[in-house]
């Protein structure tokens, strides 16, 4: 009896997502009990309330970083989170910084993260993916993004990290200032910073 439900689990989580909600599973036929039993067991993990990772799924992506991305699908990283993970910084932040578009409500998650609010008008500007898993991804600004950003708001980092973060690009092969200096355009209270420090 215990092997025949064993089966049936196996099958209803195949045809889950690697990343699943609390209405996924039951509606794919997880009870309650069942669900928590997995969970405690330790066979998926809990990545926030109401949502689930199979511990057996490919590639072993950031759960904080899952989440965010699940529950926020316009979340971006931002600031010394995106720097260092350009290698532009070594500050290994307390939190992960994330963007949204202004006017957009945070969602209530686990994950220890800083929220920003940038403007909707140049919010997609130099935003790439960053891949997470098969089906997930995040957003990351791009290494002229996140400089542009550090002087922009420099009251907030402090102004040694947008020197440092422009210094190591610019050490970096095919850096190109003009490109850094066509993308502040768009940002006009970093810009006059950003072309003394050059």
């Amino acid at each position: 009896m215990a092997r025949a439900s064993e089966s049936a689990t196996k099958k209803i989580l195949a045809r889950l997502p690697a990343t699943f909600t609390y209405s996924e599973a039951h509606a794919g036929g997880l009870s309650n009990r069942r669900l928590y039993t997995l969970r405690d067991e330790g066979k998926i993990g809990q990545l926030g309330r109401g949502l689930f990772r199979q511990l057996d799924a490919a590639g072993g992506a950031d759960p904080d970083l899952l989440e965010i991305a699940y529950r926020a699908p316009e979340a971006t990283l931002c600031l010394t989170t995106a720097l260092a993970r350009h290698g532009l910084s070594d500050v290994i932040p307390a939190h992960i910084d994330v963007a949204l578009p202004r006017g957009r409500r945070p969602p209530r998650i686990q994950a220890p993260v800083a929220w920003h609010a940038f403007a909707p008008d140049t919010f997609t500007i130099g935003r790439d993916e960053l891949t997470l898993t098969a089906q997930t991804s995040i957003g990351l600004y791009s290494p002229e993004r996140c400089i542009v950003d550090a002087f922009r708001l420099r009251h907030l980092e402090g102004p040694e990290v947008a020197v440092e973060a422009l210094r190591r690009w610019l050490r970096r092969r095919g850096a190109q200032p003009a490109t850094l200096l066509r993308m502040v355009r768009s940002f006009p209270q970093a810009e006059p910073a950003l072309r003394d420090t050059l």
